[in-house]
């Protein structure tokens, strides 16, 4: 048997189902010596670091590893609040909501998160999840050319490269051109961009922030494609979009980006949750499908799927996509945790982890033979440019404890001195410090 109790009656049906009267004598077998008059818990301190204490006393014997890698995945603080009430049997025993009325209560969020991915995009619309980021931006891309009947991709250089490997494993064998625009230490290079659009160009993709970190403003951009008839792509980091300027803004017309920092934990790679909105004009070339608010012959408000573009619902030749997993309990969690934050406190978080990666910049551009090789504005992520190579760095800071970044040499052979540092708000002072202090260490 296995549940949460939530009322006494459940307490009690679980201690009689085990055999037992009381939680005194289910935990009579604990010798007294064991037991805690009170745990050493001070007053007036936050969740995180109630959360932090606690998981600290818990793993004394255990080797823990602090993380300050990134590329697209973040180690964010969770609310408890996501995991007690995303696990409730109502949502995690739901599948897809084929029949509406038996559905509503999942519905409904599915309905509040395309909402919530409105508001933090500036978007019209947005449909019912995707399965991560990485597909999401494939999803995107093909899109276009429906949309545009044109075949060329234009990629920015600072696009996640996990993502640039997906979009070339979707397309190989279609008749789609995709051409990579170089990367100036982060920055877009407007001057290339300009030679390579065409009225044969479907789309421009840019990411922001870019893979090494850099935040630009792409409206023009935006403009420099919408004057050849393309149209603009943006894939984001939703957390970001508490404090930087939001797609719609920038002028794009697709936006796309994982949600896995929305209250998902890193859990060895998944499930993640791709999300996936749209200016109204292109709303019936989507993938996927929508959530719609309806009223029922009473007059009351319910939800249905609206339109559906997946081959289950429709004629398989006239399908958007073939996307049909159920990614409605990840959903389910993002939707929960940016309720728990609201307006003001995703503003809070971002600033947050912004201000504790530029105060991490300037540690580590006071080390001898270290420099930021940023040249634009960043948020919580940025490139190192060491004096020896990165994954042998990284490699030595495993053992002192440290996740230290993550070597760009792996993806790009001319940054095998490059290191990508990630600061989250998990991340204290105190972290940073030691953090700077090994490389600082290693170095000499």
């Amino acid at each position: 048997m296995s549940f949460t109790p939530h009322t006494l009656e459940d307490r009690d049906e679980m201690l009689a189902t085990l055999g037992v009267s009381s939680l005194k004598e289910l935990f009579a077998d604990i010798p007294k010596s064991a037991h805690l008059a009170k745990l050493d818990m001070p007053d007036g301190i936050s969740e995180q670091e109630v959360y932090d204490r606690l998981h600290a006393l818990s793993h004394k014997n255990a080797h823990e590893l602090t993380c300050f890698i990134g590329g697209g995945f973040y180690d964010h603080s969770i609310p408890s609040a996501v995991d007690t009430l995303s696990s409730r049997g109502e949502f995690f025993t739901a599948y897809t909501p084929y029949q509406p009325e038996v559905a509503q209560g999942t519905l409904q969020a599915i309905f509040e998160f395309q909402s919530m991915i409105c508001r933090l995009t500036g978007m019209d619309v947005a449909n019912a999840s995707m399965y991560d980021g990485g597909t999401a931006l494939v999803e995107a891309a093909l899109m276009a050319i429906r949309s545009t009947n044109r075949p060329r991709i234009i990629v920015a250089g600072g696009l996640n490269p996990i993502y640039r490997r997906m979009l070339d494993t979707y397309t190989r064998n279609l008749h789609i051109d995709m051409e990579e625009l170089p990367v100036d230490e982060g920055a877009v290079d407007r001057v290339k961009l300009a030679s390579l659009l065409t009225d044969q160009t479907a789309a421009v993709i840019i990411q922001n922030p870019n893979f090494f970190g850099t935040v630009e403003d792409f409206s023009d951009i935006a403009a420099m494609a919408h004057a050849h008839g393309a149209l603009m792509i943006a894939s984001v980091y939703p957390i970001a979009m508490g404090l930087i300027k939001s797609p719609a803004e920038m002028g794009c017309d697709i936006v796309v980006g994982e949600g896995q920092s929305l209250g998902l934990p890193l859990s060895f790679g998944g499930p993640y949750l791709g999300f996936f909105a749209v200016q109204k004009a292109h709303v019936r070339k989507m993938p996927g499908r929508i959530v719609g608010e309806t009223t029922d012959r009473h007059g009351n408000r319910c939800y249905v799927l609206t339109l559906q573009a997946r081959e289950q619902h429709i004629r398989r030749e006239k399908a958007a996509s073939n996307i049909c997993s159920n990614e409605a309990l990840c959903a389910l969690r993002a939707t929960i945790y940016l309720s728990l934050l609201g307006k003001q406190g995703l503003t809070d978080l971002a600033k947050t982890c912004m201000t504790k990666a530029e105060y991490a910049k300037a540690q580590f551009a006071q080390i001898k033979g270290v420099r930021i090789k940023n040249s634009a504005p960043t948020f919580n992520e940025f490139m190192l440019e060491l004096p020896c190579n990165a994954s042998d760095l990284v490699a030595e800071l495993i053992p002192l404890g440290l996740i230290a970044g993550f070597p760009l040499g792996r993806y790009y052979p001319e940054l095998q001195n490059c290191l990508l540092v990630a600061i989250t708000e998990k991340r204290t002072q105190v972290e940073i410090d030691a953090f700077v202090s090994a490389v600082k260490g290693l170095l000499k």
